[in-house]
């Protein structure tokens, strides 16, 4: 019989190896294309952003989870859970602000507004798309680096209850990471997803209206690629929900009587974030979506000889 531990282990393996295969597809089918092409479109530049961003992401969650339930001796070295946790917030803000101007670059690129100050975005789009991400980076390596003494102190405080022996307050902030009352302020991007999502619904209202004035049919491309980005948007929301509950699962778990059962389900369920929305991404993006459907089909037919 397989124990708890054990099953956890297999599946935030699965997990690993899903994410880091669908992310690195998505890195590798649009480097390639840039080789082809010398040139890179920002929606393609950003998705590859992304893919890298979130490859690390993956590998860093399922590094904590190991460590916190199959090695806690090694993760209370308090050096090692501050590195860890540094670089997990790191890579979660750097994810986030990416998958935002992915989200934001797609409502450019597909909503239709007059408006001089979004038509002057638009423009700027892909002129201004190395700046932003490297804004994006710079804000997200500031945080991480404001993390440090934060943590610290925050095992610091640990350590000077478990020498005076107090082992109620001890237990209570065993697990509880100030790392996620930080990754809670990743919800500021995630109101610029919002605000996307929003227009494009607006967008997509006036331009179905439009049609219709006009007795034309409302399957066009332009239908379809508002639907797709908006397609991509809610399902962004869905596992980012998900990966915030979990989280917090995963921090308050002190207060669940199967504390360690609590922190593995967190950690498994954490991961889908960051792998599942990156399939969603394939097979919502037509250039990485027929590269997959061929290798899929080229297997089938294999198999099948």
């Amino acid at each position: 019989m397989f124990s708890t531990k054990d099953i956890f282990t297999i599946v935030i393996t699965a997990e690993f190896i899903i994410g880091m295969l669908g992310n690195g597809y998505i890195g590798l089918v649009n480097w390639i294309d840039w080789i082809k092409k010398r040139k890179i479109s920002s929606i393609d530049y950003v998705l590859a952003s992304l893919a890298i961003s979130r490859m690390c992401l993956i590998a860093i969650i399922v590094l904590h989870g190991i460590l916190v339930t199959l090695y806690l001796d090694v993760y209370e070295n308090q050096k090692i859970r501050i590195v860890v946790n540094s670089l997990w917030t790191f890579f979660n803000y750097l994810s986030m602000w990416f998958t935002t101007c992915l989200n934001v670059f797609y409502c450019l690129k597909i909503a239709n507004f007059s408006h001089p100050f979004f038509l002057w975005l638009r423009w700027k789009t892909d002129r201004m798309v190395h700046w932003v991400l490297l804004g994006c980076f710079t804000i997200s390596f500031a945080v991480g680096i404001i993390v440090f003494p934060t943590v610290t102190y925050g095992y610091k405080l640990h350590y000077l209850i478990k020498n005076t022996g107090n082992i109620t307050e001890m237990s209570k902030i065993q697990y509880f990471e100030p790392i996620t009352l930080f990754n809670l302020f990743a919800l500021v991007p995630f109101i610029f997803s919002l605000i996307s999502f929003f227009l494009l619904i607006i967008s997509l209202r006036r331009h179905i209206n439009r049609m219709k004035m006009n007795s034309k049919s409302c399957r066009d491309p332009n239908t379809q690629a508002h639907v797709k980005a908006m397609i991509i948007i809610t399902s962004f929301f869905f596992f980012f929900f998900i990966y915030c509950v979990f989280s917090l699962l995963v921090t308050f778990s002190y207060l669940i009587t199967e504390q360690m059962l609590a922190i593995m389900v967190g950690e498994a369920v954490a991961i889908l974030y960051p792998s599942g929305h990156s399939v969603i991404l394939i097979f919502g993006n037509n250039k990485l979506r027929q590269p997959s459907v061929r290798m899929l089909t080229c297997r089938k037919i294999a198999c099948m000889m």
